[in-house]
Order: structure tokens, then C-alpha cells, then sequence
């Protein structure tokens, strides 16, 4: 979890709390001990963060009031938290293939693996939702066991991070592969990916901060949408990238419902395989797309309260 700011970039400037020891150190513990016992950490763990971390307490106030009600209070930061526990720990067994530990229902994956197995691949668009390890399910799932190869990508300063943590926690056959974006070599390697087959997975509920070497205005635009009853800010920049790939787009989300059952859902958003001449429609078919992200997180934020790990100043509230 990460400790987090008051500006729209600061999730991306602070240092995480946790570190390569700590993550050895649950990853050990979840192999030694088993699921059924390492969970029971994960209550004085919750409790910690709930009680001794007042800026993330704020941050998870004020999402599940917008998210549940007014009616909102302790037990619900708690169970947030603890969900949010849950899946970390998780993903260790999903990282190892230990999918037998887990009670897994796909819903909506028939079109993508038709992309895939048509050789076009397809853009997925998640969020800080549930668990992005959940997907690797639906490799396991599929027709022919091997139908969905699943890249994340992300800019570098992140790709670094989630490769050492991968590189930690899992075993070669199920660790995702990492493509980097904001590299001369990246849309050619996306590219070549989706050509393969591949699938292109993006969490795309968060906006990154400008930098010299890669200025907001390559990232895509933000954009102010209603969410939860308040204005937030989006980025169409993952599906530019669909634009200027051809791909079609589908949400996506691994989302926790308690004990050992994850929901994963597929739902498509758009399709811009052909090609759009008209800067206009483009423009416009874009925004569209950004629009109805936006609803199926909304809904899914509603549906899955818990399950939404964005424990930082989204709606910019803070002041300096």
C-alpha cells in the first residue's frame, strides 16, 4: 500500500511502503503455511493500516461514502482493507498456478479469446479493482489451455517494479509479460504482441503525472468525468492506443467476492479495428469510449464496494 499525497500524480511519486524483504518474507509464509492460516494475519494487518494510517483512512472515508452512503463507517474501511489484503496475498498463489485453491467464474471471455485466437489480439482496460492476477484463470479456462496470453503494459518506472515483484513471487510459465510503454521500441512491441495473439491488459483509472522525458500531452489527454456523484479525472490515453492499433477494447476486472471466489468479467467498450479518417468522429468515438469505461466502474464500484484499491487523493480534495 502506498502512502499518498494530495495531487493527482502523487500515487506515482510516493515510495511504497512495502519492499522486496516484505514480499519474500508473505510470499514464504503463504507457501509454508498455507492459505487457511496466512489469512489469519491479514486481520492485524488490516487493523493497522485502518488505525495508523490517517491520510489513507480520509481517502477510503471518503470513496465509500460516495460508493455505499453516509451509512458508511469503520467496518466498511476495515473490510476494504481486508479485501485489499486478500488479493496480495493471493496473488502469490496465482502467481504460482495454484489456481485449484480458488473458486474462479468467467463471465463475457468467448469474444476476446475469439480476437485472440483470429491472431488480432485485443486491449483490455482494467482498473485498481479486485485482482489483475485473477485473470490468469482464464488461461486455464479456455479451449485449448494457451488461447490467452495476457502482457501488461505500463510506463517504465512501474515495470520495473511490478518485474521485480513478479520476478519474486512467481513461476516462469505464469508470470504475465511486461511490456513497458514510453520507449522508441514500445507501440512496435505492443504491437507484435497483439499481432500474436496476445492480449494487452492496462489499468486505466489512474492519470500520470507530466516528466521531461514524457510530457502529459503523449499520455493522452485528461478528461473530467461525473464518477461517484463527483467530478474525477480520466485519461483516453489507452484507448488512443487502440485507435492508432486498430484493436477492439473490453473491460476487464478480477473482482474479489469473499473467501476463496473471484468474478472475472469481460465486457466489450468499443471496437476500432477500422480504420477512423475523420478527426472528428475520432475525437468523438474516443470520449465515448472513456465514457462508458467510466459507467462500468461506477457500477462495479457499487456492486463490489470493496473491491476499488485507489488509496490516494482521486477526487483532489486535499489541500496543499
Amino acid at each position: 500500500m502506498s502512502a499518498a499525497g494530495s495531487g493527482a500524480g502523487d500515487w506515482a511519486r510516493t515510495p511504497e511502503r512495502s519492499n522486496m524483504a516484505a514480499l519474500r518474507f508473505i510470499s514464504w509464509l503463504a507457501l509454508t503455511c498455507g492459505r487457511r492460516m496466512t489469512r489469519l494475519v491479514l486481520h492485524p494487518i488490516s487493523l493497522y493500516f485502518l488505525f495508523f494510517s490517517p491520510t489513507q483512512r480520509r481517502h477510503i472515508k471518503r470513496y465509500l461514502f460516495r460508493a455505499i452512503g453516509p451509512r458508511a463507517g469503520w467496518i466498511d474501511g476495515y473490510r476494504l482493507l481486508h479485501a485489499f489484503a486478500s488479493t496480495i496475498l493471493d496473488r502469490v498463489y496465482f502467481l504460482r498456478g495454484r489456481m485449484d485453491l480458488f473458486d474462479v467464474r468467467v463471465e463475457g471471455h468467448t469474444p476476446v479469446e475469439a480476437e485472440a485466437k483470429a491472431g488480432r489480439g485485443a486491449i483490455l482496460l482494467g482498473a485498481h479493482v479486485g485482482s489483475f492476477e485473477a485473470m490468469g484463470a482464464c488461461r486455464v479456462q479456455s479451449a485449448d489451455k494457451q488461447g490467452l496470453r495476457l502482457a501488461m503494459l505500463m510506463f517504465p518506472d512501474n515495470a520495473r517494479r511490478i518485474n521485480e515483484i513478479l520476478t519474486a513471487l512467481s513461476v516462469p510459465e505464469f508470470r504475465p509479460h511486461v511490456i513497458a510503454l514510453g520507449r522508441p521500441h514500445s507501440m512496435l512491441a505492443v504491437r507484435d504482441w497483439l499481432d500474436g495473439g496476445g492480449l494487452a491488459g492496462l489499468l486505466a483509472d489512474r492519470t500520470l503525472p507530466s516528466s521531461e522525458e514524457q510530457p502529459a500531452q503523449q499520455r493522452g489527454n485528461n478528461i473530467e468525468l461525473p464518477f461517484l456523484g463527483q467530478m474525477a479525472t480520466f485519461n483516453d490515453g489507452p484507448f488512443r492506443l487502440a485507435v492508432l492499433l486498430r484493436r477492439k477494447v473490453f473491460f476487464m476486472a478480477g473482482l474479489y467476492a469473499g473467501g476463496a471466489r473471484y468474478d472475472v468479467r469481460f465486457e466489450p467498450l468499443d471496437d476500432f479495428s477500422q480504420r477512423i479518417a475523420d478527426p472528428a468522429e475520432r475525437e468523438r468515438r474516443i470520449r465515448i469510449a472513456v465514457e462508458a469505461y467510466v459507467i462500468r466502474l461506477e457500477a462495479l464500484c457499487r456492486e463490489y464496494p470493496y473491491n476499488w484499491f485507489n488509496f490516494h487523493d482521486f477526487w483532489l480534495e486535499d489541500t496543499d
